[in-house]
């Protein structure tokens, strides 16, 4: 009996969108089935960060947004908010350097209000070090609400209006945009969510208009690259109209 140990062939890269988001979803539930305190799913979520950013780089992404916080969030215990926000500190302190070595440029979207000073310092130092990167754009969504990011984007045309910027027959979805937090940020391609929940949980609305959507049951901190690519063989096999006609079918 041969002691030679199966080696799987290595993956072959489907063809990529330019920009991905994943709403990462099921840390405390993959911890719960172990037993485990809800703070050692998060954790676990860190290495699936660490490892989801390594791979989009090498699969050659142009933008990648990872919702890492929302702005509901907030009703969550203080204690598990209090350790999330350790853990978004131990990331960027023990990452930001290999980020940066590898060329990666951070962003970050999201309200700076009500978020501890030394982790908005920290995260503005971590955006400005990495500024002039041109490799993969990582996106974090800290704080993040897409009903507030429209409304205040609202607010803001609202004034230029007012001080005769352009007339409010003269205002375009091109002119909005350019008052979203995404701004210069392209629209996603493909959206992922994690643990099998089928909504969009106020991430990206006006962005995600012609988005791609794959729901999988893998919980965040097991998403690999398996997975990873399971998404994007689904996404590639979709036909993107954009309210045209199907270049497939001549249907639609």
């Amino acid at each position: 009996m041969s002691d030679t140990k199966t080696v799987n062939p290595p993956l072959e890269k489907p063809s990529v969108p330019a920009h991905i988001a994943i709403i990462m979803d099921g840390n405390g539930r993959w911890a719960k089935e172990r037993g485990m305190p809800r703070i050692e799913g998060h954790r676990k979520g860190i290495d699936a960060v660490r490892n989801i950013v390594r791979i989009a780089g090498d699969y050659g992404i142009k933008y990648l947004t990872l919702y890492s916080f929302s702005s509901e969030n907030w009703n969550r215990p203080e204690s598990e908010i209090s350790e999330l926000f350790g853990l978004l500190r131990f990331f960027v302190r023990k990452h930001l350097a290999e980020l940066h070595q590898n060329n990666v440029c951070l962003k970050v979207i999201g309200e700076k209000q009500g978020v501890p000073d030394d982790i908005v310092k920290l995260l503005d130092d971590a955006t400005n070090l990495t500024s002039k990167n041109n490799g993969l754009t990582l996106v974090i969504a800290f704080n993040y609400g897409a009903r507030t990011e429209i409304l205040n984007a609202a607010k803001k045309v609202a004034e230029q209006i007012a001080l005769g910027e352009f007339a409010i027959d003269e205002l375009t979805c091109e002119i909005f945009e350019k008052n979203l937090q995404t701004k210069g940020i392209p629209d996603p391609d493909l959206i992922i969510r994690t643990s099998g929940e089928q909504r969009l949980s106020n991430f990206l609305l006006w962005q995600a208009a012609y988005s791609e959507f794959v729901f999988t049951p893998c919980k965040w901190p097991d998403f690999d690259e398996q997975t990873f690519q399971e998404a994007l063989n689904d996404y590639n096999n979709r036909d993107r109209r954009f309210g045209a006609v199907s270049s497939v079918s001549g249907s639609g």
